[in-house]
């Protein structure tokens, strides 16, 4: 967070956001003094007045405010509008970079908010900058060292000089960027994201009325960003209560009768006609239950923005450990796609967990009329409890898809998941 100047205790103010100016009238330049006290009428009204008396004359201290932008209040009232109305957040996201833009000097401006899906962040509004670009932008708080001054300090930073220190050296000079702006998007301590912004080119300093209003932008981006995040992990926490009672159901109703059809059939004792007729009942009476428990239609994922050719492709970017095989002409199912992704991330996140791995193989296969996708990898790992929930979820919901998910240990010590389902 921020540092605070200890002189702000006694002034609400921060020393970043006012100009201070200390005026001296000796009784001999009332003119200057008089035009000194006036100033700027908008400047005037946010002023703070100490006086003293001395032997020298007068002493006033102001501090005043740098004025604001004149439609700073009207859009700034048009955002938080569009906050309480229907307005999808994408589209939300694209006009607060717009407003950076017409209230500031900035030509170019774009949001980037953590994904914890791809552990990545990623940009969700632009303004004045191509969309194939934006598309193709994605990295982490590690490999961006502005980014880290930014949510560090809390405040507006700016870098110029070898760019490829400060960002992604795959992106330092995209576009033409020579300085970079990088406001951040935190509320209430917890870091959501950053605004990227610069002119289009050469080199500049916003001036302190720029850095105000592109850290108000900012609060407005995280207050947004918050709201979606907190309405995501209640649809989450929702998906995750219907699987968890979906294998509930499949313990009480399908797992207990089986155990005790095993324990009949493998007492070697044997059996009355009455009690292999029961027997069979009670077998089809548990397919009945799996069969219903299966076909319960559970809460669908929330529709995903990429596909899993770029997901891995992303990934594989800052992981060296990632190798890929996907062979020309295989291509994923569109019914498969979330699934795939699914599987991906999720084999992904419980190897970084769980192993210390020093590859990673991905490769994807198409073998009649199934579709394959395998991650394995040669790292080893005690897993803690709980480990393993969200692969053991996933093979309920690739059931429902006519799909099969199986992971566990391979004969030398790695770890595999694959996924297997049907073309059409």
């Amino acid at each position: 967070m921020c540092e605070r100047n200890s002189s702000s205790q006694d002034d609400p103010t921060p020393k970043s956001r006012a100009v201070e100016a200390v005026h001296v009238d000796c009784g001999q330049a009332p003119n200057v003094h008089a035009g000194h006290c006036r100033g700027d009428p908008r400047r005037r009204r946010s002023a703070r007045r100490v006086t003293g008396s001395g032997s020298a004359g007068n002493i006033r201290i102001e501090r005043q405010i740098a004025p604001a932008h004149p439609d700073t209040v009207e859009v700034l009232a048009g955002l938080i509008a569009e906050l309480d109305s229907a307005t999808e957040a994408g589209e939300f996201y694209d006009d607060v970079c717009e407003a950076l833009c017409r209230l500031t000097s900035m030509r170019r401006a774009g949001i980037l908010l953590y994904d914890p899906a791809t552990r990545a962040v990623r940009f969700v509004g632009s303004h004045g900058i191509d969309r194939e670009i934006v598309g193709e932008i994605e990295g982490t708080l590690d490999e961006t060292p502005l980014a880290q001054r930014a949510l560090a300090e809390d405040r507006v930073v700016e870098a110029s000089e070898h760019l490829e220190r400060e960002v992604p050296e795959r992106y330092a000079r995209y576009a033409g960027a020579t300085t970079l702006t990088c406001t951040p998007v935190a509320a209430g301590g917890r870091w959501l994201g950053i605004i990227l912004a610069d002119r289009g080119g050469g080199h500049f300093a916003p001036s302190d009325e720029e850095r105000q209003t592109m850290l108000t932008l900012g609060r407005l981006a995280a207050l947004a960003a918050s709201v979606e995040r907190a309405t995501r992990q209640d649809e989450r926490a929702h998906r995750l209560a219907e699987r968890i009672g979906l294998v509930r159901e499949i313990h009480d109703r399908v797992m207990q009768r089986l155990f005790g059809l095993v324990l009949v059939f493998g007492s070697g004792e044997a059996l009355s006609a009455e009690e292999r007729r029961a027997c069979h009942d009670e077998l089809q009476t548990v397919l009945g239950d799996l069969r219903s428990a299966l076909g319960r239609p559970l809460g669908s994922r929330e529709p995903t923005r990429a596909d899993l050719r770029s997901v891995i492709e992303r990934r594989a970017e800052r992981t060296p450990e990632l190798a890929v095989d996907w062979p020309a002409g295989i291509e994923v199912p569109e019914r498969l796609e979330e699934l795939a992704q699914s599987v991906f991330v999720e084999a992904l996140r419980n190897c970084e967990k769980h192993a210390r791995p020093t590859r990673i193989e991905v490769s994807l296969a198409s073998t009649g009329d199934a579709f394959e996708l395998e991650i394995a990898n040669d790292g080893t790992g005690s897993a803690g409890p709980g480990a393993g929930l969200g692969l053991r979820l996933l093979t309920l919901e690739a059931l429902q898809q006519d799909a099969l998910v199986e992971f566990g240990p391979l004969p030398d010590g790695g770890w595999r998941v694959r996924m297997v389902g049907a073309v059409e």
